[in-house]
């Protein structure tokens, strides 16, 4: 039965949305051009060099269109915990523990900004274009690896942002914390993972598995080696690697819930 609440949840969200056309119009314009706004960086960056950790520039751009994509699909269906903060001061979160449904659900079926489907939209437009430009070897495999790279990465921002933002249960104002990891993840991402530094790219790229949305499933498709030095293999765990952020997720959520004890209010 509850199952069948989600939906009806995510479909009234919709409704309410698309009944302000002009406005979800607005909105839906500005979200493609704040994803355009990597873009730019990218294409200017690309005008004093003539590659980037031994990448060409559409070689980045897919790699940012991977990164783009996965972040606004995510965004749309877990960006909602950016307001957990505000649930639990509030006390808000204690009436979602009363209901006979997930907590997590709850709050990411609460608040689907449909607007944010413009920044997948740019994503996926520069997608096509990268794709068409770089040298693939196509192969039936590689196929589903396009296909499935955009979803195992939101799966992974998702995770990400699930655990990020579950440190409120203990830090109430965390969300600037929980930003930093999860908008950040976004931007990392966006760029080969060989240009940083070490420190920050055992961060961000295994600890937080920002390596397995975009970096090494290009390389899978590009059919190049890796400057680190990995074995091509590696470019086609990113659906395994999302299971796995998903797992920990869960685990990392069910934890905090287990030891919340409310803010009193």
């Amino acid at each position: 039965m509850a199952d069948l609440i989600y939906p009806k949840l995510i479909g009234a969200r919709l409704r309410s949305q698309l009944s302000y056309r002009a406005s979800f119009a607005m909105d839906f314009v500005t979200q493609v051009l704040a994803q355009g706004y990597e873009l730019i960086v990218i294409l200017i960056l690309f005008t004093q060099i003539n590659a980037l950790g031994g990448f060409t520039k559409n070689e980045v751009l897919l790699m940012y269109a991977f990164a783009g994509a996965a972040f606004g699909v995510a965004d749309l269906f877990a960006g909602q915990l950016d307001n957990l903060p505000t649930y639990i001061r509030t006390g808000s979160f204690d009436v979602l523990l009363m209901r006979p449904l997930g907590t997590l659900p709850q709050i990411m079926c609460s608040d689907i900004r449909l607007r944010r489907i413009g920044r997948i939209t740019g994503a996926l437009a520069v997608m096509f274009y990268a794709l068409a430009q770089v040298p693939i070897d196509w192969s039936p495999a590689k196929v589903v690896l396009t296909i499935v790279t955009p979803m195992a990465g939101a799966v992974i921002y998702s995770a990400v942002w699930v655990v990020a933002c579950s440190v409120c249960f203990w830090i109430v104002e965390g969300r600037e914390f929980a930003n930093a990891v999860t908008y950040g993840s976004n931007a990392f991402t966006s760029y080969p993972i060989n240009v940083y530094s070490r420190p920050l790219r055992w961060l961000m790229a295994f600890i937080v598995p920002g390596a397995f949305v975009a970096y090494y499933p290009s390389l899978a498709l590009l059919g190049k080696q890796d400057p680190l030095g990995l074995p091509g293999w590696v470019g086609w765990t990113s659906p395994l690697v999302a299971a796995l952020a998903a797992t920990v997720a869960g685990f990392v959520w069910r934890f905090a819930i287990r030891h919340y004890r409310g803010t009193g209010s």
